[in-house]
């Protein structure tokens, strides 16, 4: 079996139970996660484990086929794993014990990429997501040099952390931590976006976005014959009056107020940051919008030109294959879309989770469809959020995306939606870590037209002690659709890229096994000069 040693094959299932969130349409979904150890036990093993459910489905109805590889940094494959399952009402999960024979394996960073495919009725739902694990004890990276002698990259700027994505009572959020194990009826949680507002910046975030389903502000997960049109209006604009009242009486945090449009079955979501109008495709009996402005139902590139139309700026949602389709094309790029779409939610803990001490376990990881957005062309930083259900805004685990704002700038909305529209934004699972990428000195999130040699430089800071295990320099071509490379993993590289378009994206993994990804800087390279 190579260089990685099986102690006991695939130990089967260890449990199964019960799927909490209700099996309407807003819930029905295929989900597959990955919780590896980033570290082994003292004797060398650890036990990776594979969930996997599908909230509605009938027993004996769905079929799983999943595989697990163990990538090298180089991404060779040392070592494959799969198998099938049977999904019904309950969520299963398939333990792997592993140990990691080392000096066999050299110690390093290594990838445990997971695959898993759901067939159900004739279709197919793929989720492909990786974690890093150590093997050994991997000395850290290469100390980090400043892109200017003596001056960090990030001299100029404050950095503000916090959560892009979250749920209240004006949707199906806001349930009471002890009574909350999975989704809620819309609009019967505790809590409305006054209390997260002041909870997360109790908990130290520096802003938060309470981003309500577009479509449960009738109360409802499905159209509703008896709802009332204008009181789903009204909720919107309360919302946003909410979030306006707080950042007046709050300095130093931001509270932000939006919607989170569409939905998982056949679409996918995505949030409206700056929206001030809400959006839908529900009526009542009478006939009446359920909101502001008619918008049909799983249609991104009627939703993009409206975006674009309207100045309004949007984040994709834990991406995934098949979503976001405009003609049959899954993820795919519009010139609206590209005008309209900043961020990419690279991962994200449990929606459902109710800790609030940031342990929790189950995470989530998004960049294989992030990649693909980035490779169809559109210009995208990546967020890293929570996706609260329950009232723990951005206690739930210790991630956060962080944003950069000019030193001579004050934390306002105007201000904040500048600096991601210039993609000064960096994700992290560790609030004390910061990753920043320089191009010739140019801060990440700009496009550049380039010729010559380019210095690409990334640079790591982490307020707790924490070190890296490991660098990736990542190389793509927007408009190729194809895939997202290794082009070193080194601190500092020099490199002159073909003519042409390209991207490049720094992602690190500290010794608390900890990711964080900057965002990328987009290089237009020009012919050299005869």
């Amino acid at each position: 079996m190579g260089t990685v040693t099986f102690l006991a094959a695939i130990l089967g299932l260890c449990c199964t139970f019960p799927a909490t969130v209700m099996a309407d349409s807003e819930h029905r979904e295929f989900d597959a996660y990955l919780q590896a150890p980033f570290r082994s036990a003292a004797d060398g093993t650890r036990t990776i484990t594979l969930h996997f459910s599908y909230p509605g489905a009938a027993p004996e109805a769905a079929t799983v086929r999943w595989r697990l590889h163990l990538l090298h940094p180089d991404g060779r494959v040392l070592q494959r794993w799969r198998g099938v399952r049977s999904l019904g009402t309950t969520s299963v999960a398939v333990a792997i014990r592993w140990r990691a024979q080392v000096p066999a394996l050299r110690a390093g960073i290594y990838q445990l990429q997971l695959r898993a495919t759901l067939f159900l009725q004739g279709k197919t739902d793929t989720i492909e997501q990786q974690w890093p694990v150590a093997a050994g004890s991997p000395s850290a990276a290469a100390a980090i040099r400043p892109a200017l002698p003596g001056a960090a990259p990030d001299q100029h700027y404050t950095i503000y952390l916090g959560n892009l994505h979250s749920q209240t009572n004006h949707s199906d959020g806001g349930a009471a931590i002890d009574h909350c194990d999975g989704a809620q009826k819309p609009q019967t949680g505790a809590y409305g976006p006054d209390h997260a507002y002041g909870y997360a910046q109790r908990h130290g975030l520096d802003f938060l976005m309470t981003s309500e389903h577009n479509h449960m502000f009738d109360g409802a997960t499905g159209a509703s014959p008896q709802a009332d049109a204008s009181a789903a209006r009204a909720l919107y604009q309360q919302g946003m009056q909410a979030a306006q009242q707080w950042n007046r009486q709050h300095a130093g945090f931001l509270a932000l107020y939006g919607q989170e449009w569409g939905v998982i079955d056949g679409g996918g979501h995505l949030n409206i940051l700056n929206g001030d109008s809400l959006l839908g495709w529900e009526r009542n009996a009478a006939g009446e919008l359920l909101a502001d402005i008619a918008t049909p139902r799983d249609d991104y590139a009627s939703l993009y030109a409206l975006m674009r139309e309207r100045g309004w700026h949007g984040q994709f949602n834990h991406p995934r294959n098949g979503q976001f389709n405009i003609n049959g094309q899954a993820l795919a790029w519009s010139s609206d879309g590209h005008a309209a779409m900043l961020l990419c939610e690279v991962m994200n803990s449990s929606a459902y989770s109710n800790r609030s001490d940031e342990s929790e376990p189950r995470l989530s990881n998004f960049e294989s469809a992030c990649n693909q957005l980035l490779e169809a062309g559109y210009h995208l930083a990546f967020s890293s959020n929570q996706d609260n259900h329950c009232a723990n805004w951005g206690a739930s685990a210790g991630n956060r995306t962080g944003v950069l704002l000019r030193r001579e700038e004050a934390l306002t909305p105007q201000s904040f939606l500048a600096a991601l529209q210039a993609r000064r934004v960096f994700a992290t699972m560790d609030k004390h870590g910061t990753l920043i990428l320089t191009a010739n000195g140019h801060m990440m999130g700009q496009q550049l037209r380039h010729q010559g040699p380019l210095t690409l430089e990334i640079h790591h800071r982490n307020s707790n002690g924490h070190r890296l295990a490991a660098l990736q320099l990542l190389h793509g071509v927007p408009g190729r659709r194809g895939q997202v490379t290794v082009v070193s993993d080194s601190a500092s590289t020099m490199l002159t890229p073909e003519p042409g378009e390209h991207f490049y994206y720094a992602r690190a993994t500290q010794d608390n096994g900890a990711v964080l990804w900057s965002a990328p800087i987009w290089v237009s390279q020009q012919p050299a000069t005869k």
